[in-house]
């Protein structure tokens, strides 16, 4: 099949276009505002963008809280959304009133960062502390106001759970991460799955 996005005449029940764009890994980001606010939510457009320095990327839909709390302060949090803690991340994604803590919604306990004010997840086993970057509309072809705001950070810091090293490498397979596709699919890295090859002249 074939269509053209600008009609999305696809004849299909749902957009396929996220069950195409998959697995994308879930930027499960904390965010504080001036008033010392907590947000937590789930963003499945999220990636890595840079290593040197490291920089992640997440786009949001509208300027929900974590996009202006993140513009007030200036930091954030990618906390790892791993198998274990589907549930709560799930739970975060819920649509609560501004200033209501998701981390508290959800069950989770809060763990201080080290650079930034943002908490991280105590029970993630990894954490991104970030502080922001710049914040860039995605304005369509054609012009017209955007509705995604893709926010750029910077890695200042990050947390690891020592038992997760092994030989010194990052056992991330064992961790279990999960990643979004389209409809109400996940994906879960394990062990079994993992592979590794070799890039050539490498």
């Amino acid at each position: 099949m074939f269509y053209e996005t600008s009609t999305n005449a696809h004849g299909l029940p749902h957009d396929p276009f996220k069950a195409l764009v998959t697995p994308r890994p879930i930027g499960w980001i904390t965010a504080m505002s001036q008033k010392g606010e907590i947000n937590l939510s789930p963003y499945s457009f999220f990636n890595a963008v840079s290593e040197r320095p490291p920089m992640v990327a997440f786009s949001s839909a509208g300027r929900k809280d974590a996009l202006t709390f993140i513009e007030e302060t200036k930091e954030f949090v990618c906390n790892l959304a791993t198998y274990d803690l589907r549930e709560p991340m799930n739970a975060t994604s819920a649509v609560l009133s501004r200033g209501e803590n998701e981390m508290e919604h959800a069950g989770l306990e809060a763990a201080p960062s080290r650079l930034v004010k943002p908490p991280r997840v105590a029970k993630a086993l990894a954490a991104l502390e970030c502080r922001w970057l710049q914040t860039v509309p995605l304005a369509p072809l054609g012009g017209g106001d955007p509705s995604y705001h893709l926010v750029i950070g910077q890695v200042v810091g990050i947390h690891i759970d020592d038992r997760y090293i092994v030989d010194g490498l990052v056992d991330t397979a064992a961790m279990r991460p999960i990643a979004r596709s389209g409809y109400r699919d996940y994906f879960v890295a394990t062990p079994e799955t993992r592979f590794a090859m070799t890039r050539p002249g490498g």
